[in-house]
């Protein structure tokens, strides 16, 4: 079976659509996540509860969200490369017409 970044590689019309894919999958789980003071609030502390492990912490909010951005990332892509499953990944590459692109 063909993974995911196997397909993003042999079809470089495709890489714009995943791009979007994978900021959109960011952004939402961004929008999902959970934040609180800790170190008798001198940090901040950032997960996100669906994806199990994606966490990060910031001496400021927007220092801790970025973190989690990165580490969203960081996530997704490990899972791609390594082919396991990603939750609530809205569009799966095996609906796409990737024929049309060759």
């Amino acid at each position: 079976m063909t993974g995911l970044l196997d397909i993003f590689f042999a079809f470089p019309n495709v890489c714009d659509i995943f791009r979007c894919m994978i900021e959109n999958f960011i952004q939402r789980h961004l929008a999902k996540a959970k934040y609180k003071m800790i170190d008798n609030k001198k940090r901040f502390y950032g997960e996100v509860p669906e994806l199990r492990g994606v966490w990060a912490t910031g001496k400021t909010l927007e220092e801790c969200r970025q973190e989690l951005r990165e580490v969203i990332e960081g996530w997704l892509i490990l899972r791609l490369k390594k082919n396991l499953p990603i939750p609530n990944f809205k569009t799966s590459y095996y609906s796409m017409k990737i024929g049309t692109y060759a």
